[in-house]
Formats: C-alpha cells, structure tokens, sequence
C-alpha cells in the first residue's frame, strides 16, 4: 500500500523544519501532532523521547521514524518534517537524517502500531519516494506523496 493518508494529516506536514537538535526536532513534531489532533504534546514528547532513549529511530538513508504509544491518542497517526539541518537519530549507517516520520499509537493497539511502523518503514524505505519527499516544494507536494496522489513510475 503507497498511501498513508489514514496516518497523516496534511496540516502534520511541516516542509523545512528548523531545529538545533534531535530533542528540539522531536518536541516541535509533538507541538505539531498537539495541535493538528488535539492532543497533549507534552505526553507525545515525553513517549517519543523515552522510546529515543530505548534505542535511536534512525533507519538509515537519511530517515527516521521516532514512535511511541501515547496515551489519549484513539488510532495510529503521525507528523512528517524535513529537517534543516539534518540530524543524528542513530541510524547504523551513521547517517544524519533529514527525511523524519513520527508515529504514535494508542497503547492498548500493539499490534495496530506495528503495522502502521511497518507500512511508514516501506514507504520511507522506498528510493524514489525518498528523492520526492526531498525535491517535493512545499506540504501540498508531500502530502500528495503520501496519500498516493502522486504515482512513481516504479509503483
């Protein structure tokens, strides 16, 4: 499945994220995630962070997918940045990410969490999906990108 539509919301899409480190990168996604779904972005980020502290999210190529079960949250959902600059999120690669997918689940759906994990990591794992979410122009682009508007040829 190419499209992540029912994960993401295109005012989750932040096209150039400015932040000075991994930490602030992570709080302003769950600022995002707050308010895009109404829910507490404190506990987004003290679940985000907590599971970064478990072992980095970075999944090489430049990518990451920092997750957590968060209370309050009824169904998988999540929030997109590129990262300006990039940073390290302990890819085994070594790699700096740029490309960042937060996904959080309610704590009661393991299993729902892991496959919607397991849907974002094919996505992202994707290289013609990661050279679009890079040359994309702005949140329309990128949402397109993720809702399956716009087709690869590789698709």
């Amino acid at each position: 499945m190419n499209d992540l539509s029912d994960l993401i919301a295109p005012e989750a899409i932040v096209a150039r994220l400015a932040a000075s480190s991994r930490r602030q990168a992570l709080h302003q996604l769950a600022e995002v995630l707050g308010r895009t779904e109404g829910i507490d972005a404190r506990a987004v980020f003290e679940g985000v962070l907590m599971r970064e502290r478990l072992s980095g999210t970075g999944m090489g190529e430049g990518i990451a997918i920092p997750h957590a079960s968060v209370e309050g949250v009824k169904r998988p959902m999540g929030a997109f940045a590129r990262l300006e600059p990039p940073h390290d999120f302990g890819a085994l690669d070594g790699r700096p990410c740029d490309l960042v997918f937060m996904l959080l689940s309610p704590p009661e759906r393991g299993g729902d969490h892991l496959k919607a994990l397991a849907r974002v990591a094919r996505f992202m794992r994707r290289a013609d999906i990661r050279e679009r979410l890079r040359a994309a122009r702005g949140g329309d682009e990128l949402y397109a990108l993720f809702s399956g508007a716009l087709r690869s040829d590789a698709a």
